[in-house]
């Protein structure tokens, strides 16, 4: 699978939490992917293969609720892998 083919979304957290999502994402072994953009703000890029879409949607809502998570538009500028 290339990275191209990945579904990514875009969430500001509380800095404190950055640690914890990323811990509860790779429990869930392949389900998603977690890359911090900006440890500054909280701002991180949650990717996941379309097959994987309506999983990683129900638990994002879990995490909204858990740890503060909330979806924001594409950055203008991205960091390349």
């Amino acid at each position: 699978m290339t990275a191209e083919s990945f579904e990514k979304n875009y969430f500001q957290i509380p800095r404190a939490e950055i640690g914890h999502l990323r811990f509860i994402l790779e429990s869930y072994d392949g389900l998603a992917l977690a890359r911090t953009l900006d440890s500054g703000s909280g701002l991180v890029e949650i990717a996941c293969s379309p097959s994987r879409r309506e999983d990683v949607d129900e638990l994002l809502k879990t995490l909204a609720e858990e740890v503060g998570l909330r979806e924001v538009p594409v950055p203008e500028v991205l960091a390349p892998l």
